[in-house]
């Protein structure tokens, strides 16, 4: 009789499979390892987490255990949860991620806030323009809470601007959104009311030094700020002032502790620091910019 895969693999209990699971992300460096194997589980398994929690001494058949042992030793290697899933909640969409694009996190939420606060007609028709669009996160977020609004997102990379139309059909956004790869200051001659960016801001020299989920699996380009992590802001300066309307404003992402040196940067441009807004953790994480008068 020929051997099947269920004899190769010892059959092992869902509890079972996530204390193992826990013990190895733990000696990875991975905080809450319990939480992530409980939810890495459940990714192989497709259901909710919450589905995992009340059958410990459920057995795991072979194809799931050898898919569960599969995300396991990636995430020991420090791949980010929601690059085994492929996805990521952000604001109130959930997004396709790819190699291309960055990981949303929750502090780039402020950019909306801070957007929504300024625009607090949400049946306004604005024209949104996002730099370095990535999955699409900043403009996909508006467009979905300014249903006359319309937007192009641009990024650099082909295959961030592929994984942000995704997105848009997903959210039945396509039609409102349109997707350029192209450079900054080439695709665009057309004066907005709201620019977004989260443009690079590591440090060159400080990429490598970064947690192993950015540094090995951040798209560089999306990270590299240049020699002083500023280099993303001088590009956007010199197109802010141009593609902005007179009543029209900026949200910038920052990095913790340069918004000074980023309002002096925009400020020789014509542009003028309106606002500042900070994340949940309390840190300055967006800069609204308007242009000077005159």
């Amino acid at each position: 009789m020929s051997a099947t895969l269920e004899d190769a693999v010892p059959a092992v209990t869902w509890g079972a499979a996530i204390a193992s699971a826990a013990a190895r992300l733990a000696a990875a460096g991975i905080s809450q390892s319990r939480r992530e194997a409980r939810l890495i589980l459940a990714l192989a398994l497709g259901v909710e987490p919450s589905a995992v929690l009340g059958y410990p001494e459920r057995l795991l058949d072979a194809v799931t255990a050898a898919r569960f042992e599969t995300l396991v030793r990636r995430r020991e290697s420090r791949e980010p949860f929601s690059r085994l899933a492929g996805k990521r909640g952000f604001w109130t969409l959930e997004l396709a991620l790819s190699p291309a694009t960055l990981d949303p996190r929750p502090d780039s939420e402020t950019l909306v806030r801070a957007a929504l606060a300024r625009h607090p007609d949400r049946d306004s028709p604005l024209r949104i323009l996002d730099f370095g669009t990535g999955s699409g996160c900043l403009l996909l977020a508006l467009l979905s809470e300014y249903p006359n609004a319309i937007g192009i997102g641009i990024d650099r990379l082909p295959g961030a601007v592929t994984t942000a139309r995704r997105n848009a059909a997903a959210a039945g956004l396509e039609r409102r959104a349109l997707f350029l790869a192209a450079d900054w200051g080439t695709a665009i001659d057309t004066a907005v009311d709201v620019i977004l960016s989260n443009p690079p801001y590591i440090p060159s020299d400080l990429i490598e030094t970064l947690a192993p989920e950015v540094a090995r699996y951040e798209p560089r380009e999306a990270l590299d700020g240049g020699d002083d992590g500023l280099e993303g802001y001088r590009e956007l300066a010199r197109e802010l002032r141009r593609l902005l309307k007179a009543d029209g404003s900026a949200f910038i992402e920052l990095s913790a502790g340069k918004a000074t040196d980023v309002a002096a940067i925009m400020a020789q441009k014509g542009l003028a620091l309106a606002d500042l807004a900070r994340d949940l953790g309390g840190i300055v994480r967006c800069a609204v910019f308007t242009p000077k008068k005159g």
